[in-house]
């Protein structure tokens, strides 16, 4: 049995923190003050495309169900954002299940759970699980790594990410797009 080392995404993560740290100014306070937070809800439908990458397992399970290499992704995303009143960077929580595989009269359905930081440029990151409900021994979860910038035009939101996701099955990879209005 091969094993993989999950110690690629981490570093990938740590990364794009770093890079992304540099780009926000970094604001000193003169005193201690109380923060407010405000809150912003931000879901809306979202649609891409995943790429299985190599001749893995998940490939292999993928062309024994006459499913290709390119799937297609439609769905919603939730997502609820803590904004610090005074600017800064706002922490993002996310749900996004997607159905997938609909070009090969299939359904695959899958969900992430995300936890990410989006600074005031509009670049942002996130990390957390994904599930896929497939036939097998059970469904099988991954790690999902994610970058993208999320352009706003007066109160819509466009995010637009790439999302790495890692099993020792199979990685994928996938570009969704969407937009948002922002409701409070």
């Amino acid at each position: 049995m091969k094993t993989k080392s999950y110690f690629t995404p981490v570093l990938i993560l740590l990364a794009c923190f770093t890079f992304f740290a540099g780009v926000v100014p970094a604001q000193a306070a003169t005193k201690e003050e109380r923060v407010r937070f405000s809150r912003r809800n931000l879901g809306g439908p979202r649609l891409g495309i995943t790429v299985i990458a190599g001749d893995n397992e998940l490939s292999r399970r993928l062309d024994a169900e006459n499913i290709g290499k390119q799937i297609s992704q439609f769905g919603w995303h939730f997502e609820h954002q803590i904004i610090p009143d005074g600017g800064g960077p706002q922490f993002v929580v996310q749900f996004t299940p997607l159905i997938g595989g609909v070009e090969y009269g299939k359904v695959i359905p899958g969900a992430t759970l995300a936890m990410g930081i989006r600074f005031p440029n509009g670049y942002e990151f996130g990390l957390g699980p994904n599930i896929t409900l497939t036939k097998g021994d059970g469904p099988p979860t991954a790690l999902v790594v994610g970058v993208g910038k999320t352009f706003n035009y007066g109160g819509v939101s466009i995010p637009l990410n790439l999302v790495y996701t890692t099993n020792p099955d199979g990685n994928r990879v996938s570009f969704i797009i969407g937009y948002a209005i922002a409701r409070d």
